[in-house]
């Protein structure tokens, strides 16, 4: 078998260092906050010198947007396999609990995940990334809820399953303003399931 090409071996590295960088900024940038990390706090954390940051971003803001996108991306992919799990139909009480073991088991994500939505509130471009996000999110939950139509009945008063899906959103970020205070990661979990239940039930926790 013929041994790798050297551009094969060198982007295989890139690849490597870039995803080190990722993950240690993700660590540094929930413990001190955008803002208040330098460049030579990601490089040191990874193990890496700033020639090799530099080889994979232009600047810290590059590489926030980067992790930010990667994090969400995976979000939103694990958000529609948890609610990929049912039949036809949708046993609401189920996917609830599935999707908030999904949405609150990183408070590390949502440290960082709150940084850029203020550093988004200040600026135009990076709040279009952050709606972006937000939007994919929101898909994946309204296609889910579409596909239950017939078989699961929704509340009314939310009105198609993109309404329902604006809802169950608008309910994640609530519960996790106070998430970010106390730190009760097991209570919010448990509040925002019983939110998300009597939001997409009768509020009995079956379908109506």
């Amino acid at each position: 078998m013929a041994a790798p090409s050297t551009a094969g071996r060198v982007t295989r590295r890139r690849a490597r260092t870039r995803a080190d960088l990722l993950r240690a900024a993700f660590t540094v940038f929930a413990a001190k906050g955008f803002g208040h990390v330098s460049i030579e706090e990601v490089c040191e954390a990874a193990g890496y010198s700033r020639g090799a940051f530099y080889s994979n971003f232009s600047s810290l803001d590059e590489l926030f947007f980067a992790l930010y996108r990667e994090r969400a991306d995976l979000i939103a992919e694990q958000v529609a396999g948890a609610l990929a799990a049912d039949g036809p139909g949708l046993d609401v009480p189920a996917a609830v609990d599935r999707v908030t073991e999904v949405l609150l088991l990183d408070r590390d994500w949502l440290l960082v995940k709150t940084d850029f939505l203020v550093h988004a509130a200040r600026d135009p471009a990076v709040a279009r990334t952050l709606l972006e996000h937000r939007a994919r999110l929101r898909a994946a939950i309204a296609e889910r809820l579409a596909r239950a139509r017939g078989h699961t009945a929704l509340p009314a008063v939310l009105g198609d399953a993109d309404g329902a899906a604006h809802a169950v959103v608008a309910a994640y970020d609530g519960v996790t303003v106070q998430l970010l205070l106390d730190r009760d990661v097991d209570g919010a979990r448990a509040w925002l399931a019983h939110l998300l239940t009597a939001l997409l039930t009768d509020g009995s926790g079956t379908t109506a």
